[in-house]
């Protein structure tokens, strides 16, 4: 909690001040996780404060909520062009990537608990960056990142916007962005990785290597290039459903059944 306080205090995400007349402070909790490795290992154990967004009202504290995802066919494609022409997939995490982003509204926010000023402890947040939690959180981090990218020379993918391409006469690169989650692959492995140190001055990130798990699926490298599969988010929600011991039973079918219309 101390560690998540202190970034969003650097990051200056939000100031102080008296709540003005007849207005309503959204508030905010403290939400615990433990991050696994794809071997399902304790990575770490994080703590965000995520603002309650449900609170927020259409047209007064937020507009437009609508943020891009990267769609599962496009991830499947460019894995394809990388695996057939021999690039490498690096993987990329951006830390506390929705603190990066700009909020347009006017929004205040409740003191998080534990965390309250001693000399103003009657004041609220007003919020300069978009916090977890906010209906525009998604947005203003894709609008901060796509900006970033244009400058970078990229341009986005009419058919999936979250594809980011830079096409030259010397390299070609893709980026693939799900939120924080950011696939790079190119013909140039010099110029993937200077675009790697841009975007870490930029946003800071942690450079997680070659792909292994991406959105749920797990990727194994071998020989013959490239082994998808969903063990481990597989695994998971049968914990989540209390049904990893469950016993499996087949699915009887007739033999030569006629489906046709």
């Amino acid at each position: 909690m101390i560690f998540e306080f202190e970034a969003l205090q650097r990051n200056h995400t939000w100031s102080l001040v008296p709540l003005p007349e007849r207005r309503i402070p959204i508030g905010c909790r403290w939400v615990y996780r433990v991050k696994e490795n794809p071997n399902g290992g304790v990575e770490k154990y994080k703590a965000r404060l995520v603002a309650k967004g449900f609170h927020q009202q259409a047209g007064f504290d937020f507009n437009e909520t609508f943020s891009p995802i990267v769609k599962p066919t496009t991830i499947r494609i460019v894995l394809t062009i990388a695996l057939s022409r021999g690039w490498s997939v690096r993987q990329l995490d951006i830390n506390d990537a929705f603190l990066n982003g700009i909020l347009q509204e006017e929004v205040f926010m409740s003191q998080p608990q534990g965390f309250v000023d001693e000399k103003h402890p009657k004041y609220v947040c007003r919020l300069h960056k978009a916090l977890y939690g906010l209906k525009q959180a998604p947005r203003a981090w894709f609008e901060r990142l796509h900006k970033a990218l244009l400058q970078f020379g990229f341009v986005s993918s009419k058919a999936d916007q979250s594809l980011f391409f830079r096409i030259t006469s010397t390299h070609t690169t893709y980026i693939l962005v799900f939120v924080d989650d950011i696939l790079i692959t190119g013909s140039n492995a010099d110029v993937v990785t200077t675009l790697i140190k841009l975007l870490d001055v930029k946003f800071s990130l942690k450079d997680l290597g070659e792909i292994t798990y991406f959105l749920g699926i797990q990727v194994t490298h071998t020989v013959n290039g490239f082994h998808l599969s969903q063990h481990k988010y597989i695994r998971d929600f049968l914990v989540k459903t209390k049904m990893l011991q469950a016993k499996g039973l087949s699915t009887p079918m007739t033999s030569g059944l006629n489906i046709s219309s």
